[in-house]
């Protein structure tokens, strides 16, 4: 009896502490992500150098889904008198229609003398598709500026003036604008709150463009990097920068710590864009990097698989145990502190992904499919750390990366 009496008192225990967690958790979430008060991630653009020169990249594989509308949105940037700027699809061994997309835009948009078409057959050795084509680009290229970004964005007209202009302002080296996620289905409102949760807990902004903290990272739907910059640093040729699947976070991580200057502000109003359609894709899409990019290797993402289902899943189910007589006998409490508990745990994880959904135009009753998230993502960062250590490898546009050929000679960030 008094063995039975002592378990239940642990449980009783475990049941406040895990309330505990929960709540401290998501208030430490909310203070890491949180804007600061001060808005000094605002943007209010100055005037740009007498004739500032950009270069626009644009990696391209099997996108004729998107390419129209990428392009066509960057063709018709508005610019100041002393800008000019080019833009460079790169067609990495496309077999849809992009191609053909291209030619056409080529063939009848006003503004077609500012695009070019750079047509890639083959993936050199030790080389993972963007990286090869972002740095195929460069060397087609003579812009001050490089401008990489992706073929499912969509660029408002002012963009490119406003990211010259701010770059400049804040004497960037590397300036990376946060994009507008279109969400139209029920998967990717469902995913992308779960997904911008993981990312921001791990590199929240504040600390990213402290130059004093040693967290970099970029969004690659918008890198905007000083040439000299780049060149200085080897950019994508680099041997350890080649291979990545993380070439936003990992160009940002090198432009930190050679002690240029980062900048990472919201661009919500000037980029959007479209990254997945339907579960399965988004499937494929996260479980190629999930793994690699969490920081502090196997042991935290370990970590992660044990608390992310403690932190998104549990708090759903703490109230059910109100419910059940047994449950309250066997954890020796009553409905009402059960309850109590729940409440503590629900309260700041509801009110954190309110606040989130608001934030990327999600409809609010979204919070409580957060359960059904996390569960997806323990899954994806399951399958990727499994894949990736197993040397079974991921696998993007038809092409494997990190499998057993390969994973002896890169290095697992």
């Amino acid at each position: 009896m008094k063995r039975s009496h002592s378990a239940r008192q642990w449980l009783h225990l475990l049941l406040w502490a895990h309330a505990i967690s929960v709540l401290s958790f998501y208030l430490i979430l909310w203070r890491r992500t949180a804007p600061p008060k001060s808005r000094q991630d605002k943007i209010t653009p100055g005037p740009v150098p007498d004739h500032t020169t950009a270069s626009i990249i644009v990696p391209a594989r099997n996108e004729e889904r998107n390419i129209r509308r990428c392009v066509t949105s960057l063709l018709g940037q508005e610019i100041a008198a002393n800008e000019t700027y080019e833009v460079l699809v790169v067609d990495d061994a496309s077999t849809d229609g992009t191609g053909h997309i291209l030619e056409e835009i080529a063939r009848s948009h006003p503004h077609a003398d500012r695009l070019r078409v750079l047509r890639l057959d083959d993936l050199p050795a030790g080389w993972a598709g963007k990286p090869h084509a972002l740095h195929a680009g460069v060397h087609q290229t003579q812009g001050e500026w490089l401008l990489f970004t992706d073929a499912d964005t969509w660029h408002a007209p002012q963009a490119l003036h406003t990211a010259l202009a701010e770059a400049n302002k804040s004497s960037a080296d590397l300036f990376s604008f946060g994009s507008d996620q279109e969400l139209p289905g029920f998967w990717e409102k469902v995913m992308m709150p779960m997904a911008y949760l993981g990312i921001s807990m791990q590199y929240p902004p504040k600390l990213v463009n402290d130059p004093k903290s040693p967290l970099a990272i970029a969004n690659g739907q918008y890198l905007l990097i000083r040439r000299s910059v780049y060149d200085a640093l080897g950019g994508y040729d680099r041997p350890d920068m080649r291979g990545t699947l993380l070439d936003d976070r990992d160009l940002a991580l090198l432009v930190k710590r050679e002690g240029y200057c980062l900048r990472f502000v919201d661009g919500r109003d000037l980029v959007r864009v479209r990254m997945y359609q339907g579960l399965a894709e988004a499937w494929r899409g996260w479980r190629k990097n999930v793994f690699l990019g969490s920081r502090g290797g196997v042991a935290f993402v370990l970590l992660q698989l044990i608390g992310l289902p403690v932190m998104t899943i549990f708090p759903f189910l703490v109230p059910l145990l109100a419910l059940s007589k047994s449950a309250r006998r066997f954890l020796d409490t009553s409905r009402q502190e059960i309850i109590a508990a729940g409440l503590i745990e629900l309260a700041p994880l509801l009110a954190y992904r309110f606040w989130e959904n608001r934030g990327m135009k999600v409809p609010f009753y979204y919070a409580f499919t957060h359960p059904l998230a996390g569960a997806l993502f323990t899954g994806i960062m399951a399958q990727s750390t499994w894949r990736v250590l197993t040397g079974k490898g991921v696998d993007w546009r038809g092409r494997l990366y990190y499998n057993r050929s390969q994973i002896s000679s890169k290095k697992v960030l």
